[in-house]
């Protein structure tokens, strides 16, 4: 009997130990654990695999993390304030009327809009506010992106895109910029899926922007008619009747031309990323691609990719990540050079239409303003992270889309 004992003890140690490696209680910031039922390293947002209380015990004081895809903007340089010590605190300034030269907020409204101070909640939750951008739930989440995922019946068939993906690399290969793919990514595209009305009203688009920053756009007449036909397009589809008809349930949005002027803003208002005044927007930065400090930022839409290797002005040099999904849309998240610049790590849908990106970025940007947001496409989890342009803003305080991209996991 006494032989037992130990054999007793250890068990009832390892199942001890078992149990702690489901929670995040003594683990923040440990190194990746294959052993454990999930993550607290400050990576395992972009993997999906977190404890359930991650972020109530690890993220207090949250750090940006080592991004797998990377943040592309500069951190705001908050002008100096005498009415507070602390410009981005809420300590002291619940109630705060708006005031357009604060980097974030404390008002009533601010979750409405996406700019709270980060310690809002704890400074201001007596007050008897609450975090509205936080009332959308995970579970809706997945939910309504389920739904999305459904409804996007113009999204490419498997015989309408033939990919060559050739050469896995890992994340540490990705910053060498070697070519490790000597074919091109698409072997074949059916044009025909751009003679779709919202396919042609999004191509019509990208050749609306200069691509470096530091150079303002100026758009004609007829460039700002063609967002306006786009975002008429869009709208007119089962995607975006889905994804406005949940946020109108949410109380969003109290009319569909309110939320259609709320995109317009958020996507196509100009703000200024270098030395000169309205050099960038959301839709730009994302679906179009910039080039700044001599790199390539965003730049993260399947049909710019394959019109620019098609040019000629794209090379495909590998990829670190491309998704579950046996149709599409798919996700793949690659290297290449574009016309001389490279992209270390861009995230891309393929064959998804473009009212689908546009929809799951958006529906993210209001829900998950600046967070990791945790979608389900066709039964596999999916993350898209958004960030917000906090150096100015639209309305009554209203912030523009900085970047919108898929994260994927590469444990």
């Amino acid at each position: 009997m006494r032989a037992c004992v130990p054999l007793i003890v250890a068990m009832l140690c390892s199942l001890t130990w078992a149990g702690k490696l489901d929670s995040c209680a003594s683990r923040c910031n440990e190194k990746f654990n294959r052993d454990a039922a999930c993550q607290c390293d400050h990576r395992c947002s972009w993997h999906w695999d977190c404890c359930e209380d991650y972020e109530h015990l690890c993220t207090e004081d949250p750090k940006e993390p080592e991004a797998f895809l990377e943040l592309e903007e500069e951190a705001e340089e908050a002008p100096a304030s005498n009415l507070y010590s602390a410009p981005n605190s809420c300590r002291g300034r619940c109630h705060e009327a708006f005031h357009r030269h604060h980097p974030c907020h404390c008002n009533a409204r601010c979750p409405e809009f996406g700019n709270c101070c980060k310690d809002f909640e704890s400074q201001c939750g007596h007050e008897g506010f609450s975090r509205s951008s936080d009332a959308i739930t995970k579970a809706e989440l997945q939910g309504i992106s389920e739904k999305i995922y459904r409804a996007d019946i113009n999204k490419a068939q498997k015989e309408d895109i033939v990919l060559n993906s050739q050469n896995r690399i890992s994340p540490s290969e990705t910053r060498d910029q070697v070519d490790h793919c000597p074919e091109p990514l698409f072997t074949y595209v059916n044009e025909k899926l751009f003679s779709k009305p919202t396919y042609a009203a999004f191509i019509n688009l990208l050749n609306n922007y200069q691509r470096a920053t530091g150079r303002g756009e100026h758009f004609s007449a007829q460039q700002l008619a063609e967002q306006d036909t786009f975002l008429r397009e869009v709208m007119k589809t089962a995607v975006m009747k889905e994804l406005y008809g949940f946020l109108h349930h949410q109380n969003r949005y109290s009319s569909e031309q309110e939320f259609v002027n709320d995109l317009k803003n958020m996507w196509f208002g100009l703000y200024s990323r270098g030395n000169e005044e309205g050099d960038s927007s959301g839709f730009e930065h994302v679906f179009s691609g910039e080039v700044k400090k001599g790199k390539v930022t965003g730049f993260h839409n399947w049909i710019r990719f394959y019109m620019q290797e098609k040019e000629g002005l794209v090379d495909y040099y590998s990829h670190i990540y491309d998704g579950p999904w046996e149709s599409y849309p798919d996700v793949l998240a690659m290297q290449f050079n574009w016309d001389g610049y490279y992209k270390e790590v861009g995230s891309a849908f393929i064959g998804s239409s473009p009212e689908f990106e546009f929809a799951l970025y958006s529906l993210c940007f209001i829900a998950r303003p600046g967070k990791t947001c945790q979608l389900s496409l066709g039964g596999h989890p999916l993350a898209i992270q958004t960030y917000t342009w906090d150096k100015s803003t639209y309305g009554n305080g209203k912030k523009y889309i900085a970047t919108a991209y898929v994260v994927s996991s590469t444990r």
